[in-house]
């Protein structure tokens, strides 16, 4: 008797309370996302490995070692196109999660719960709404920030697996907005946005409905300003030329480009001849602003900092807006 008492009165193991409420009521998103993990993990590594290799081989036999595009290139070749699309595939995977998971928190996490009523009867019984929302938080991010994290480095090493031949050819380039993003911690904050600008759209809304075109849209227009901002997020370099040898080499993310006149002015579209250039004024220089390859981290990681910066001010103003909305109760 004293065995079965000790027995039942022992607590239970494993997730209980809000988490396994989470983890039962979420299932079918959490095994949506698994699934996301792995077509996307699975791409990348046969492409940093098996997939990468047959590609080289098939590009090599077309007589393009040399690095110079000629007839002999066969860029078609099964192989390469086979390459081509699991590297794309996970690096898609990974650039497109931010607005499923904005939708998804907005319509399901969120929405959902406040339509129907269910958050409130949470309310009711032990559960404080601040409790509430940080458990509808925490939760998530932690699923999406291991998954994602998982992903980043399998992309960066198959990368880091065929950059220098691939890069070197001009067929891949570190700057494309999909391989930026997926090759380092952006990739986890754009994440983390989409998972608060999800639930501040549900919250506002209170439809689930609604909540997927406010979460889409208002996430896209973020993410797409931040990608005509990221040129200037750290100071870049500047590539000058004489007039007439045209521009400078492409030897990274271009910026700016265009003349600069004798007085020191810079003119767009410049001219090379004065007959033919713009407003009259004769161009002397042509100059590039860009960014190299080593600007790669700070670019990184300056973007990575406004999007956390952001994340924050929006999930502060989700917790305002909860407790305004449920009278201050805490």
């Amino acid at each position: 008797m004293t065995a079965l008492t000790t027995t039942a009165s022992r607590p239970r193991s494993g997730p209980h309370g809000l988490t396994w409420t989470l983890l039962r009521l979420h299932s079918a998103a959490v095994w949506f996302w698994a699934l996301l993990v792995a077509v996307a993990a699975g791409s990348l590594l046969w492409a940093a490995v098996a997939g990468g290799d047959a590609a080289w081989a098939a590009y090599t036999s077309g007589g393009c070692a040399n690095g110079v595009l000629d007839e002999g290139c066969n860029l078609n070749a099964p192989a390469i196109e086979l390459y081509d699309t699991a590297m794309y595939l996970g690096s898609a995977i990974i650039t497109v999660a931010p607005l499923l998971v904005a939708v998804w928190a907005g319509a399901a996490l969120i929405g959902r719960e406040l339509e129907s009523g269910t958050a409130k009867l949470a309310w009711t019984q032990s559960v404080t709404p601040a409790r509430w929302l940080t458990a509808k938080l925490a939760l998530p991010a932690g699923v999406l920030c291991a998954g994602t994290l998982l992903l980043v480095q399998l992309h960066r090493t198959m990368w880091q697996a065929h950059t220098e031949q691939w890069g070197a050819r001009g067929v891949q380039h570190w700057h494309d907005s999909e391989i930026f993003v997926a090759n380092g911690p952006a990739a986890v904050a754009h994440v983390l946005l989409g998972l608060a600008v999800g639930v501040l759209a549900g919250l506002l809304t209170r439809r689930s409905l609604s909540s997927v075109g406010y979460g889409f849209f208002a996430l896209g227009g973020l993410l797409y300003a931040l990608e005509l901002a990221r040129p200037y997020l750290w100071p870049a370099r500047t590539a000058t030329t004489p007039a007439t040898e045209g521009y400078p080499g492409y030897i990274g993310m271009t910026v700016d480009e265009g003349g600069i006149t004798p007085t020191g002015d810079r003119v767009p579209n410049p001219c090379l001849t004065s007959e033919n250039c713009v407003l009259g004024r004769d161009v002397v220089t042509h100059y590039r602003d860009y960014h190299p390859a080593s600007h790669f981290w700070p670019l990184q990681l300056v973007e990575t900092g406004v999007v956390l910066a952001v994340t924050a001010l929006l999930v502060w103003a989700s917790f305002h807006l909860l407790r305004h909305r449920t009278g201050g109760t805490s």
